[in-house]
């Protein structure tokens, strides 16, 4: 997410130990003395220095999961100490350690699993990581694909790959991948065979962006599903290409799987998409990008296309789709800084309007590092400690991340800025910055252009009759639109 800082608290009370200091000195100075690295005089030279950085990013890579694992032992220890109860010990550690690596929580939390894979259960894989025989990548498929053995099947086939002898020098991913499935098979087959029929529960859909407007649309499914929706598709297009259609045979099966899902041609169907522009850009043919909630950043004219008709559809003979219409929503936002202020309705301020206000103001998680959807809107001070149900109050986090902010030693508060700002606090004392991202059309601080207060038009996407088309898209009051 746009404007996040992260900050490491000062000394006082909650301040990092004096030996954490002291390792964060010895960091320092390798870092300075990666700064003086020369370059090699020679081809030859800066191959061999390219591939020894490679190992000691692997040897780093090893460091970091045994300090890892030992940061999670002092949390049970000072979990424990303050009495929190054994259950809900080590609730929080993932999330630090991804906030520490500027990763997301969900990727943190896949980081200690390795962690405590390689330090705990396979030795010889951690020390080809050690030694630079493998990166951290190749390690994790060695852990992945060991992950549903007992801890002492588990270390046999550690044992029997010994990657620390140089058994994978060469070999690419899916080498290694084979190996390691073949060996866990070996050892237990009858798990993998439940985990096999265990997949099928993790059936699952997800959409990620994609360059140039588009987007991923993927389906984790049962392989027989799977073939089974894939043939459909690929005998559709054979039927329409056989008729002469002039669609690609993958054009037909996108515009298929579209259609057969939304039950509408152009897939639009009843749905609040929430495109964010300035005015300038829905009304004057301006150049600054819109935002899409889901999917990030949009070029102007893309914008303006679909909040004049569909994209990506041939234009009807009978005029514009009488089932698709446009409301728009005027949003109001600070000059300079693009704080969101305020937002038009019909309807009373309550809790509904306050959610779509922080939507369009987050547009993903306020967790630093983390951009997934949002799921909840949360009190920044809670509730129970006083804290009122304002917008400013308010952010909007992911489901594991507002379970995360609940567990004892996290703190998060509201601070000043120019934009809506909020600082978390960790168990160790460690503060990141988390800053809501400017909406479409805020200028730069440095631009030296004249302050402006922008105007933004949320365009909302539904199935309407006709007549009601014409009366919000022509409307003077331009704000009169969802309830």
């Amino acid at each position: 997410m746009d404007g996040i800082e992260g900050a490491q608290t000062g000394s006082g009370a909650g301040s990092p130990s004096a030996g954490s200091v002291t390792a964060a000195g010895s960091v320092e100075a390798l870092l300075a003395g990666v700064g003086s690295f020369l370059a090699g005089a020679d081809s030859a030279a800066l191959i061999d220095q390219i591939r020894g950085l490679e190992e000691v990013k692997s040897g780093i890579a090893a460091l970091q999961a045994r300090l890892a694992i030992a940061f999670e032992m002092d949390q049970y220890r000072e979990q424990a100490e303050a009495g929190v109860p054994a259950p809900e010990q080590g609730q929080g550690v993932a999330a630090q350690l991804a906030l520490a690596r500027r990763e997301s929580p969900n990727k943190g939390s896949r980081l200690l699993g390795l962690a405590k894979a390689l330090v705990t259960e396979m030795p010889r894989t951690m020390a080809a990581l050690e030694t630079g025989q493998l990166n951290e990548w190749r390690a994790a498929l060695l852990v992945k694909e060991t992950a549903c053995l007992p801890v002492e099947d588990r270390a046999a086939v550690d044992e029997e790959l010994a990657a620390d002898t140089g058994t994978f020098t060469g070999a690419g991913d899916r080498a290694i991948i084979a190996a390691a499935k073949a060996a866990a098979y070996r050892r237990d087959p009858r798990t993998l065979s439940q985990r096999a029929a265990h997949a099928a529960t993790e059936r699952s859909v997800s959409l990620r962006p994609a360059p140039d407007t588009m987007t991923y649309l993927t389906a984790l499914l049962p392989v027989a599903q799977g073939v089974a929706a894939y043939a459909a598709l690929t005998r559709q297009a054979a039927s329409a290409r056989s008729t002469a259609d002039t669609r690609t045979h993958g054009q037909v099966m996108a515009d298929t799987l579209v259609e057969r899902l939304t039950g509408t041609p152009g897939g639009i169907s009843r749905v609040d998409i929430q495109l964010v522009m300035t005015d300038r850009t829905l009304l004057q043919g301006d150049s600054e990008p819109a935002r899409l909630a889901g999917y990030g950043i949009l070029p102007a004219q893309w914008a303006r296309q679909i909040a004049a008709e569909r994209p990506d559809e041939p234009e009807r003979e009978t005029g514009p789709d009488p089932e698709f219409s446009v409301f728009l929503r005027r949003l109001f936002t600070a000059p300079g800084s693009g704080e969101l202020l305020a937002m038009d309705s019909k309807a009373r301020f309550f809790p509904p309007g306050m959610r779509r206000f922080i939507e369009a103001r987050d547009d993903t998680c306020r967790t630093p590092y983390c951009d997934a959807p949002i799921r909840h809107i949360d009190h920044i001070i809670p509730w129970h400690n006083g804290g009122p149900t304002t917008l400013a109050n308010g952010a909007g986090l992911c489901e594991a991340c507002n379970h995360t902010k609940e567990t004892p030693g996290w703190s998060v508060k509201p601070q000043p800025g120019s934009r809506h700002t909020l600082n978390v606090t960790t168990p160790t004392g460690h503060t990141y910055r988390s800053t809501a991202p400017p909406l479409p059309g805020t200028l730069p601080a440095a631009s030296g252009q004249e302050d402006r207060q922008p105007v933004t038009a949320v365009c909302v996407h539904q199935r309407q009759e006709q007549n009601q088309v014409e009366e919000q898209v022509h409307s003077d009051n331009v704000g009169e639109g969802l309830r």
